[in-house]
């Protein structure tokens, strides 16, 4: 959700003018002190130039102070107080970036880089967050047609939220979900401001550093999916925070990123590993698929498998099975498994299986059952505010990783896009997932929110205790709920027949429309 940033240069050109006096007169380079920037646009050059800081408040002309170490690039917000709503741009985008930005290039960047030369593409990225306000933590990395611009990128923006609070969500609305580099992210996708695509992953539970993360993992899922045009350069990179309201306090602790086309792997290793064989459907429910294959071989290891579903990466696994989750009932799916070693060698893809997940609905009933309460008084507003708690009414622990709850609704006219918040959890609204997905044409549930969880366990005859959620079309277009199906008007919590519980992608409690 970042816009037009122009940093202004006149910083960077005095230091440049500084650095050279200090060569022709020869005196000894000095550590530099601590720099406060309270302007606008104001850039400060961090190690030697490799990289560069940018005040970046591109969306508001409140005061923004943040103090920045040019030696070792760190550096804090220590004023800062802005109060957008959320559901527009953010103020400020506070970042450090690499490469070449609006025609201002770092210097000994390595980039521009073709996207389909990549070999390797890594970065150290660590942050300090506060538990206040409403921001992300984010990295923007910008494809261009031509190795560089002094305008507006034409290719794709890619953004990987590492985490977020205060209700704030990407452009556009969750497409997937996807296992990349050992982590699960969601992935949204949406036009930006100007029409350019933006592809984002938001990292599921959040962090505050990512050490040695594989960002080519993304890069590579981005081209997948057709987001990132493989022709197009990789121009720049840049980490920092947009910020709607607060923001004092956040900091960049480490920002180093480092791209080329030599494989991360090191050494002379061209050799691909065999294609996997033996690729076998093991099990499918209403909205998942398991797969099994047996190992490929390489003369110096395999070191995992990217699984396609349709041509497009669903995941990577290093071991010999994987299970692709939140599927459709009944729907029917064509698999690929490829093999890669460390040294970023790719297999052929194996000989294609297919699957098809079996029905839904059904109203089964488990050791879940979801409660609901109606929290709006108004059928005809411009949001629904539903209350969910989940009881574990069984006697082992449940894993709430694998659960997922369905409210169904209908989106009448307007737009085909949503926003959704968590306004309150027991648990934490930073453990709760929330989207909003299309679900055909039933009457009076042509779409659903789901709400699922970034992890945790919920004990036998323990409950969740009060979930409060709410959602709203992109135009705030008014809905109207009078027929909804999961819409009840009780409001004291109440067992829900009409609000699906699933596990594992498969219907445990409720009846689906």
């Amino acid at each position: 959700m970042t816009g037009p940033r122009l940093p202004a240069l006149a910083g960077a050109a005095a230091a440049l003018v500084l650095a050279a006096a200090s060569m022709l007169t020869g005196a000894p380079a000095a550590s530099a002190a601590p720099v406060t920037d309270c302007t606008q646009w104001g850039t400060t050059e961090l190690q030697g130039g490799e990289y560069l800081y940018q005040q970046n408040e591109w969306n508001s002309e409140a005061e923004q102070c943040v103090s920045v170490d040019p030696d070792t690039g760190a550096w804090s917000v220590t004023k800062s107080s802005f109060s957008l709503p959320t559901n527009g741009a953010p103020a400020t985008y506070p970042s450090s970036y690499k490469g070449c930005h609006w025609g201002a290039c770092t210097t000994d960047s390595g980039l521009p880089l073709r996207v389909d030369e990549l070999g390797s593409v890594t970065t150290d990225w660590s942050t300090t967050q506060v538990g206040s306000g409403a921001y992300n933590v984010s990295m923007d990395i910008w494809f261009n047609s031509a190795p560089v611009t002094d305008d507006q990128p034409d290719g794709t923006e890619v953004m990987i939220w590492m985490n977020h609070r205060g209700g704030v969500q990407p452009i556009g609305s969750r497409t997937a979900t996807v296992q990349l580099d050992g982590r699960t992210w969601d992935v949204w996708t949406g036009p930006g401001a100007s029409g350019w695509k933006v592809i984002s992953y938001v990292l599921q539970g959040g962090a505050t550093e990512l050490a040695d993360f594989d960002v080519l993992d993304l890069i590579d899922d981005g081209v997948g999916r057709g987001s990132i045009n493989p022709a197009h350069y990789l121009i720049d990179a840049e980490a920092g925070f947009e910020i709607w309201q607060g923001g004092q306090g956040l900091g960049m602790n480490e920002f180093a990123f480092e791209a080329s086309t030599e494989s991360g792997g090191g050494g002379e290793d061209t050799q691909a590993p065999t294609v996997p064989a033996g690729v076998t459907v093991t099990g499918t429910t209403a909205g998942s698929v398991s797969l099994s294959w047996t190992p490929a071989t390489d003369d110096t290891g395999v070191s995992g498998y990217d699984v396609y579903r349709d041509g497009v990466k669903a995941g990577s696994t290093t071991s010999t099975s994987f299970t692709d989750t939140g599927l459709a009932a009944s729907s029917s799916h064509s698999y690929t498994v490829r093999a890669r070693d460390a040294a970023g060698n790719t297999s052929a893809a194996s000989v294609a299986v297919s699957a098809t997940t079996t029905a839904g609905g059904g109203g089964t009933t488990g050791t879940l059952k979801v409660q609901y309460k109606n929290n709006d008084s108004a059928p005809g507003d411009n949001q629904i505010r539903p209350g969910f708690q989940l009881v574990n009414t069984g006697s082992t622990a449940v894993d709430l990783s694998k659960v997922s709850l369905r409210y169904w609704f209908s989106g009448e006219s307007g737009s085909a896009s949503y926003g959704t918040s968590c306004d309150y959890a027991v648990i934490g609204c930073g453990t709760v997932t929330h989207r909003v997905a299309s679900a055909g044409s039933a009457p009076g549930a042509d779409h659903y929110l789901e709400v699922g969880f970034s992890g945790g366990s919920l004990a036998p005859g323990a409950s969740t205790g009060e979930m409060q959620l709410r959602f709203n079309k992109a135009d705030w277009s008014s809905f109207n709920e009078t027929d909804d199906y999961s819409r009840a008007a009780n409001t004291a919590f109440a067992d829900a027949s009409k609000v699906g519980v699933y596990v594992n992608g498969a219907l445990t409690a409720g009846t689906a429309p």
